[in-house]
């Protein structure tokens, strides 16, 4: 196979949507996001991105809360439990059952204890897949399409980047808005205990 087809272009056109699905399972917004900037670079559709991430995020989400429901005897279960963003999964979800199963995939730290959390409550299954699966869509079509708008700013302020300074772009705003969020939420849980 010649050298031309290892380029990062090629790459992502051949892998791109299985990198979206993946990045979705296992790592959350920085894959979905690029997934949008790919999007609109053209290596894969807008929709295509979304799909994978909405489905990524799903099955992911339903493996951790099958493994609190029927494997909590696990380690790694067992470990996920005593960290303190389980202590707040369980307040959460105990004061907002639905609120917080449409919305803990948004909350930074808490996405992969919080089904398996939910796992060892008593919500039911069905009720886990249906909510679920309609936040997996509006978390993959959110962040995909901020990511695609993201790319369409690039090139409004910069032009057509080669595809490698496009990325580094987007994943340092990632990390500056990451930071910043890990920030404010740290200054919130300290101001929190603080006032108790």
């Amino acid at each position: 196979m010649p050298f031309e087809h290892f380029s990062l272009e090629h790459l992502i056109s051949q892998y791109g949507v299985l990198a979206v699905f993946l990045g979705a399972a296992f790592e959350g917004e920085t894959a979905v996001f690029l997934g949008g900037v790919f999007a609109h670079r053209h290596f894969m559709s807008w929709w295509e991105a979304a799909t994978a991430a909405a489905i990524g995020s799903f099955a992911a989400d339903q493996a951790w809360f099958f493994a609190g429901r029927y494997a909590n005897r696990l380690a790694l279960v067992q470990r996920f439990l005593k960290t303190d963003a389980a202590q707040k999964v369980s307040q959460l979800l105990e004061a907002h059952p639905t609120g917080f199963i449409l919305a803990f995939r948004f909350i930074y730290g808490m996405r992969t204890v919080s089904p398996i959390a939910i796992g060892l409550s008593s919500v039911p299954a069905l009720r886990f897949v249906i909510l679920n699966f309609i936040a997996a869509v509006v978390w993959a079509v959110m962040i995909t399409t901020i990511g695609y708008l993201f790319g369409n700013a690039v090139e409004m302020l910069f032009g057509r980047l080669k595809l490698h300074l496009h990325m580094l772009i987007a994943i340092a705003a990632i990390a500056v808005i990451l930071a910043a969020l890990a920030y404010l939420i740290r200054r919130q849980m300290r101001g929190g205990s603080a006032t108790r």
